[in-house]
């Protein structure tokens, strides 16, 4: 195999650790600090057999028409719904993504966006370095709710959602779950399935851990926010537009919901005239969940690999459209 003219592109630097693995091959990084346009990347791709992308790269059809030699889109990600996979099957491209690896990692960050919202750590370190904090110590000062003992709902139940529900029961947590299917290991933990309705109104956190599809589009909207607690909190590390952004806002500014933390958004970058930004009962973070030293190694090297194995002429280790190779 000449590996020079096995060319793969990169749409945006990952970790060393990935890189190393194809070294020899013709691989070309995007080096800017943007995202490459839709017409980058095309450029970037147009003599290679292998693509390495991002959630924010649409590989549509008329992407994957106007490039003949693509065989492989690699995902720097778990999701990939910015990925037409019927699209890209029907053409015999392989799409692959980085699956396991972010579990543990993602689900740290629901439950810190859990407890800074329901402690408003947030709002009180804005305070203390606004020189807002001018008395040691009162009653009524910033209150937030407990978590310990109190009910976790989980709309999800996958690999995400088992990791958020085994991290409540150390904090002597109920677990309510609401899946379209049973899961044993769910049971094991003495999660209880509910329907979406009955979750929303008992549980005093809420956890999106769904995938974004036509049927998860605006999922909780004004209507499923009226059904929960005053004194619950919101939490997203799923996908932004599984909400309806602007009937959470409107939640948040009446109370009508106490608080929410949000990793994902309906625009990314959060756009500066955005109103969740001038809200203090909402943690924002910049779609950071995966983000741990370790797990963005280990997203390098899945996607890596997934790339030696279609250049060495294996079907990629974790492909999601595996029915182009049982053509074959």
């Amino acid at each position: 195999m000449d590996k020079l003219n096995r060319k793969v592109f990169v749409a945006y630097a990952i970790p060393e650790a990935g890189l190393k693995l194809l070294e020899g091959f013709g691989v070309s990084v995007w080096e800017k600090e943007s995202i490459p346009s839709r017409e980058e990347l095309l450029e970037g791709t147009k003599d290679c057999e292998a693509v390495v992308t991002l959630l924010a790269n649409k590989i549509d059809d008329d992407f994957l028409s106007k490039l003949p030699k693509l065989k492989l889109v690699a995902q720097y990600a778990v999701g990939y719904d910015n990925v037409d996979v019927d699209a890209a099957t029907q053409r015999g491209v392989a799409v692959t993504n980085t699956p396991g690896v972010l579990t543990e990692t993602t689900a740290d960050m629901t439950w810190a966006l859990l407890m800074a919202a329901a402690r408003r750590i947030g709002e009180g370190d804005k305070l203390v370095r606004n020189g807002g904090w001018r008395i040691a110590w009162t009653p009524l000062f910033m209150q937030g709710v407990d978590v310990y003992g109190k009910t976790i709902g989980i709309i999800g139940m996958g690999r995400i959602g088992l990791a958020v529900a085994k991290r409540a029961t150390g904090f002597g947590m109920k677990i309510l779950y609401h899946d379209n299917k049973e899961v044993a290991e769910a049971d094991s933990l003495g999660a209880k399935k509910v329907a979406l309705d009955e979750l929303l109104k008992e549980s005093d956190f809420v956890s999106l851990n769904i995938a974004l599809t036509p049927e998860t589009r605006e999922m909780i909207g004004e209507r499923e926010l009226a059904l929960m607690k005053h004194t619950a909190v919101l939490v997203n590390t799923a996908r932004g537009p599984i909400v309806d952004e602007k009937a959470l806002v409107r939640a948040l500014k009446k109370k009508q919901v106490f608080a929410a933390g949000l990793d994902v958004f309906d625009k990314e970058p959060l756009p500066a005239d955005n109103p969740l930004l001038k809200l203090d009962n909402v943690v924002l973070a910049p779609h950071a969940a995966s983000s741990s030293r370790e797990t963005r190694d280990a997203m390098a090297v899945i996607v890596a690999q997934n790339v030696l194995d279609f250049f060495e002429g294996h079907k990629p280790r974790s492909c999601v459209n595996p029915e182009i190779y049982d053509k074959k």
